[in-house]
């Protein structure tokens, strides 16, 4: 079997640690080695560190060489909180939204999540197959080679059944990969609305065992906020999941405090997502769990809305990831790179947490981690070389730090052209 040997690498991050999510002063850990290499064979690492050292285990000759060029390389990027499927932008929300409207106007003016569902709703599951494809390779063009993406813009079982089955389709197609997840809990849709109890009972009756019995979806999400499903409607739904074998996630906190990440950490969530309404309880009830607390801050950015509490959710030691939430209505950002500046700027994360919380904690939020996120021996060969001699070049030229070349299981998926 031939080996892959990728060289001249002037800066390379291994993330080296326990098979955990990374937490406190381990999420600084990097694993920076200067004038590197690594080996790969069957898309996996077979070791990755030193070149000279590298260079004792095989001989150039008989790999085929992958050119660095001098730049930095890193694990590919795992975005654990996408809403990728949909059928167009949302134009007129972020238009109304500059001239000064609330969420809530704008819903009610027709916008909103329930403006998407309609669209998603109108739309061939192959013409938002083609779509989604167009979105997948953006994210390999920066960098992300791993993408967590929920349903929910369908709120009926023949239309969310459609998102999960794109989902699963482009995933298998490749190179992306894609961590499906059921979010048919994040409305109710427009026909229920007068009786939400009776979509509460399809979610949990009807679709959560059809997900499950059809292999659509890894996770099952909710959207735990006033006015959507409440702690104890999430924490029905959330369990009629565990019991038919599916992850859990959360959203948690993200308009309001409603108990949605006290019901992460009770139930053992893999992540309780957004967090912006997190109060010191909810803090301290994440830091003693292993609930990753995935925070998705270019929404925050979007909305021009407070930013969550980074620094006291690693001071406290609970595991962070970073995430895009890259939707159509508030946050049309694909690019991980832009997530680490608005980490390190407006949340105050060291440039090594932000990395380390988009990369290997994103995998542990996706239940990646095993396999993901880092480049030790036995791990998958996700890796991506960097337009940059310096690692803290990512955060610090914010949408203008290219990609030279991005691999997924050894194999070049993307290169730059020129």
């Amino acid at each position: 079997m031939e080996q892959t040997l990728i060289l001249n690498i002037a800066q390379l991050l291994t993330f080296p640690g326990l098979d955990a999510p990374r937490r406190g002063r381990d999420l600084s850990s990097v694993g920076l080695i200067r004038d590197a290499a690594v080996l790969i064979e069957e898309g996996l690492i077979v070791s990755a560190g030193p070149r000279d050292v590298i260079l004792k285990r095989t001989s150039p000759e008989k790999c085929r060489i992958v050119d660095a060029q001098g730049r930095v390389v890193l694990p590919g990027f795992v975005d654990a909180h996408t809403h990728p499927v949909f059928a167009a932008p949302r134009l007129f929300d972020f238009e109304q939204r500059a001239q000064g409207k609330t969420y809530a106007e704008i819903a009610t003016g027709g916008g909103g999540i329930l403006s998407t569902v309609d669209l998603v709703r109108k739309s061939s599951a192959e013409s938002l197959m083609a779509a989604f494809k167009f979105w997948t390779q953006k994210f390999l063009e920066s960098g992300t080679t791993t993408l967590e993406a929920k349903s929910g813009y369908g709120l009926d079982w023949e239309n969310e059944r459609k998102i999960l089955r794109v989902l699963t389709q482009v995933g298998k197609e490749g190179p992306l990969e894609i961590v499906p997840t059921f979010l048919g809990a994040h409305a109710v849709p427009p026909e229920l609305r007068e009786r939400r109890e009776v979509y509460l009972r399809r979610v949990i009756e009807e679709m959560i065992p059809q997900v499950a019995g059809e292999n659509l979806a890894r996770f099952v999400d909710v959207f735990c906020e006033g006015g959507y499903f409440s702690k104890e409607e999430s924490r029905q739904i959330l369990e009629a999941s565990k019991k038919a074998g599916l992850g859990l996630k959360i959203h948690a906190e993200q308009l309001s405090r409603n108990g949605g990440a006290a019901l992460a950490a009770d139930i053992e969530a893999a992540s309780a997502d957004h967090l912006d309404f997190a109060d010191d309880s909810d803090i301290r009830a994440l830091a003693r769990t292993n609930v990753v607390a995935c925070l998705v801050p270019g929404s925050n950015y979007f909305l021009s809305k407070p930013y969550p509490s980074a620094r006291k959710l690693i001071d406290a030691g609970a595991a962070v990831a970073l995430a895009t939430d890259f939707n159509p209505g508030t946050c049309p950002c694909w690019d991980m790179r832009m997530i680490l500046s608005i980490a390190c700027t407006q949340m105050k994360m060291k440039i090594e947490e932000a990395l380390s919380a988009s990369i290997v904690n994103g995998a542990w939020a996706a239940s990646l981690g095993k396999t993901h996120g880092t480049l030790q021996a036995g791990k998958v060969a996700d890796l991506v070389c960097h337009e940059a001699q310096d690692y803290r070049e990512l955060p610090y030229y914010f949408a203008q730090s290219p990609v030279l070349w991005t691999m997924k299981k050894g194999e070049i998926v993307f290169r730059r052209s020129g």
